[in-house]
C-alpha cells in the first residue's frame, strides 16, 4: 500500500474535509479525492462518506485510521529527528487556554527546554478548536476542558480547578451577611464582569451552588481571565475564576470569596494526545512532566 495514500487518508480523517486536508498537505483538493479514490479501489471499501460539508468516515475508514496514525506519527518523529540531530533541539507544538496554559503548563515544562526541548505554543479558548487542530496534526499535545470521543485522540485527566466567587472588599462589605442567607437575590444584584455574553463560569456556578441560572448580564465581558481577575479587583462586579488564578490576588486581600460553598464547582482538565503518539519521546517527556507537576497543583 502507497504511503502517500496514506498519509493523504489519515489527514483527511483528522481534517473531517478533503478541503481542509488539501491545504494541510499542499496539495489540490483534486488531488486528495483522486488519491483517496485510489485508496478506496486498492481496498475494495468505501472509506468516507461525502456529506454537505467535510466527509465522515466509514466504520473501515475509522479502523484504517487507528491502526495506520500511529505508525504515520512515528515516521514523521524519525524523519524529524533526523532533522533536529545537528542542533540536538526537539520541538513540541502545544496547544491549551491561554490563561492555564501560561500559568501552569508552561513553566512546568520550561525545564525541559534545558534538556533540549523546544517549546512552540499556540492558545485556543474554544475546546473544539482546540482538539480540531490537535487531530488535523498543528499540535502535538493539546490540554483541554472537554474530553474527546473516538479512537484517534486519547486524554488522559490532568488536574481539577475549583471556581470561586469573587468580588473586590468594598462589594463584600456592603453585601455583609446578607450574601450567606440569601446568596442567589442578593448577588443578583451586583455586576458581572465574564468572559463572554453567555456567562459561561457565572451560569455553571449558579447551576452548582443554586440549581438554577444567574438572572444578570454582563457589565463588563473581556475574553482573558487575568483581564477579569484585574477588573473585578478594580471594583467593576463579581466574578468566578479558577483558584489557581486569583489564590495570590485573595492572599493580599485584592478580592473576597463571597461565598464558601460545601460542595464548590469543579472543572477537569484534560492532557490529549493523537492516539499512539506517546511513543514519540518529545511528546511522552511532556506528558509524563505535566502529570507528575499537576500532582503538586
Amino acid at each position: 500500500m502507497d504511503l502517500a495514500l496514506l498519509r493523504t487518508f489519515v489527514t483527511v480523517h483528522r481534517a473531517g474535509s478533503f478541503t481542509r486536508a488539501a491545504a494541510l498537505l499542499g496539495l489540490s483538493q483534486p488531488a486528495v479525492t483522486g488519491q483517496i479514490r485510489t485508496l478506496e479501489r486498492q481496498l475494495g471499501r468505501p472509506l468516507f462518506l461525502r456529506q454537505a460539508r467535510g466527509v465522515t468516515p466509514t466504520t473501515i475508514g475509522d479502523e484504517l485510521a487507528q491502526r495506520a496514525a500511529p505508525h504515520l506519527d512515528a515516521l514523521v518523529e524519525i524523519a524529524e529527528t533526523g532533522l533536529d540531530e545537528e542542533s540536538g533541539v526537539r520541538t513540541l507544538h502545544l496547544a491549551g487556554p491561554p490563561e492555564f496554559t501560561s500559568l501552569r503548563a508552561l513553566p512546568a515544562l520550561t525545564p525541559l527546554t534545558t534538556q533540549g526541548l523546544a517549546l512552540r505554543t499556540s492558545f485556543f479558548g474554544n475546546p473544539e478548536e482546540t482538539l480540531e487542530g490537535l487531530a488535523a496534526g498543528h499540535h502535538d499535545l493539546a490540554i483541554t476542558t472537554a474530553r474527546p470521543r473516538g479512537g484517534l485522540l486519547t486524554s488522559t485527566p490532568l488536574c481539577d480547578e475549583e471556581h470561586v466567587l469573587i468580588a473586590a472588599p468594598r462589594w463584600a462589605a456592603r453585601l455583609g451577611h446578607d450574601v450567606l442567607r440569601e446568596g442567589q437575590v442578593v448577588l443578583e444584584q451586583l455586576p458581572v464582569v465574564e468572559v463572554h455574553e453567555s456567562l459561561p463560569l457565572v451560569s455553571r456556578y449558579w447551576a452548582t451552588v443554586f440549581e438554577s441560572q444567574p438572572a444578570a448580564a454582563g457589565t463588563v465581558i473581556a475574553p482573558d481571565l487575568r483581564a477579569v481577575l484585574e477588573c473585578t479587583a478594580a471594583g467593576a462586579g463579581l466574578a468566578v475564576l479558577p483558584r489557581y488564578l486569583c489564590e495570590g490576588a485573595l492572599e493580599r486581600g485584592e478580592v473576597v470569596a463571597l461565598l464558601d460553598p460545601p460542595v464548590p464547582p469543579l472543572r477537569t482538565y484534560f492532557l490529549v494526545v493523537r492516539t499512539g503518539t506517546l511513543t514519540l519521546p518529545p511528546v511522552a517527556r511532556a506528558h509524563e512532566w505535566l502529570l507528575r507537576a499537576a500532582e503538586e497543583w
